[in-house]
């Protein structure tokens, strides 16, 4: 049995766990463990088995009696409950960006039989997880294919965000201030799994999952720097605004400036913009 541990409150370690299982497992069931509310939706875990829990990880894992324990994200956990991982189980890592200095207390002594990284790391969260791991190699993920997308009118500005409502609103008012500096006034459409309060009325909303399938025929795609989209805009790359969002332990920043810089081939370090 393969059992992912995917904790945090998002949409994005659900879509990178369901990528990675695409990629590597070629979609072989597993279980994932999370607590996230978008798991309910089966869209996003397709032919994967959710589990919800509460309290220590500890008796779960011994109930369950995986073969294999996939960590997302965090090498120990969210909150470090995950610091000493039990023995005999063949444990993997998934590693992107983390703000690593706020995080290396939490980095535990956990040891993995394999850590994938997913993107370029901080350098000591990387030399942190080579100590840590018996083989470490990136890995470039792929999304299952979709079903029939919905379609979005030509010239449409996207905006994908399954994020909290005043985070929706800054996007929306980005867009705008981005489309002004075009001399633009584009159609704005909003994807997310919710139509939040005090959406402009002149702002369409759609409840469509995977989005990613319509970031090719949008005009422009202007969301956060969350892991997933900068991920999956790379092709489409110079018609993507980022507005990065302070996270816990995700650096949006510097994934945005990285990004940015594939682009324009300058130089320079953190930015919000």
């Amino acid at each position: 049995m393969i059992v992912c541990y995917a904790q945090g409150g998002g949409l994005g370690h659900l879509t990178r766990i369901r990528a990675y299982l695409h990629t590597v497992h070629a979609d072989r069931p597993a279980t994932v463990l999370t607590t996230s509310p978008f798991a309910a939706d089966p869209r996003v875990l397709g032919p994967h088995r959710l589990l919800r829990f509460s309290g220590p990880i500890g008796p779960v894992l011994r109930d369950l009696r995986p073969e294999t324990l996939v960590v997302d994200a965090f090498p120990a956990g969210i909150d470090g409950e995950l610091a000493v991982l039990p023995a005999g189980i063949v444990t993997v890592h998934l590693a992107r960006l983390l703000r690593w200095d706020a995080y290396r207390p939490l980095s535990g002594l956990s040891r993995f039989a394999q850590t994938w990284t997913l993107e370029e790391l901080d350098p000591e969260h990387q030399a942190h997880l080579a100590r840590r791991s018996a083989a470490l190699a990136p890995l470039s993920l792929i999304d299952p294919a979709p079903p029939e997308p919905a379609g979005i009118a030509d010239g449409t500005w996207l905006i994908p965000h399954a994020g909290p409502a005043t985070e929706i609103e800054e996007l929306v008012s980005y867009a705008r201030e981005c489309a002004a500096l075009e001399g633009r006034r584009p159609p704005l459409v909003l994807a997310s799994p919710h139509r939040p309060p005090g959406l402009p009325a002149d702002v369409e909303h759609l409840d469509v999952y995977p989005v990613w399938p319509l970031f090719a025929s949008a005009e422009r795609v202007v969301s956060a720097a969350g892991f997933n989209v900068v991920r999956q805009m790379r092709p489409w790359r110079a018609k993507h605004r980022m507005l990065p969002f302070p996270r816990r332990w995700d650096d949006q920043f510097t994934r945005a400036a990285r990004a940015r810089r594939e682009i324009t081939g300058s130089g320079g370090g953190r930015e919000d913009r």
